[in-house]
């Protein structure tokens, strides 16, 4: 396996990684979003020969503080390191483009097992994200977002004067 990008263009192979964990991604409307967002937001790609195995999607919010937008490894090779793989990789690439926040939104915590979500908030937690701010309805009342952030590993932070 091996990672191109940032710039690349494989929607289609994309929409297929994520159709294949419809447990996360099952919403048909965002994942038609998240699949055509690979055309126009950096994203990295995991392939294996010529197919796509994972991706993930960044966007600038600012110079030093991205987000990652989507990311999804196909469920044939998940809990292989893949989804680790990418992120030091893009991670990476964002110190090189003088970055130093990272975050990530998820569904938050909810009471009604089981939930997959656990499972995406323990891989970040693992890799170094800690939870910001719950927003109950920035998605749906059904799905609270939880917004996690980390300082991206050897970033050097510059502070302005915002006045």
């Amino acid at each position: 396996m091996h990672i191109e990008g940032p710039n690349v263009s494989a929607r289609d192979d994309c929409e297929a990684v994520l159709r294949s964990v419809p447990q996360w991604f099952g919403i048909e409307h965002a994942l038609l979003m998240y699949a055509t967002d690979t055309t126009t937001k950096p994203t990295f790609l995991l392939r294996d020969g010529a197919r796509v195995m994972g991706f993930m999607t960044l966007a600038r919010h600012f110079p030093h503080a991205w987000e990652m937008h989507c990311v999804a490894v196909h469920a044939q090779v998940r809990n292989q390191g893949h989804g680790s793989a990418l992120l030091a990789h893009a991670e990476a690439w964002l110190v090189a483009q003088g970055a130093w926040l990272f975050q990530v939104k998820t569904v938050a915590a909810r009471n009604r097992p089981p939930e997959p979500y656990a499972e995406t908030r323990a891989f970040y937690d693992r890799r170094g994200f800690m939870p910001l701010e719950v927003f109950p309805l920035l998605w749906d009342a059904h799905n609270p977002c939880l917004q996690m952030i980390k300082l991206l590993p050897g970033a050097r932070p510059v502070f302005e004067s915002r006045s």
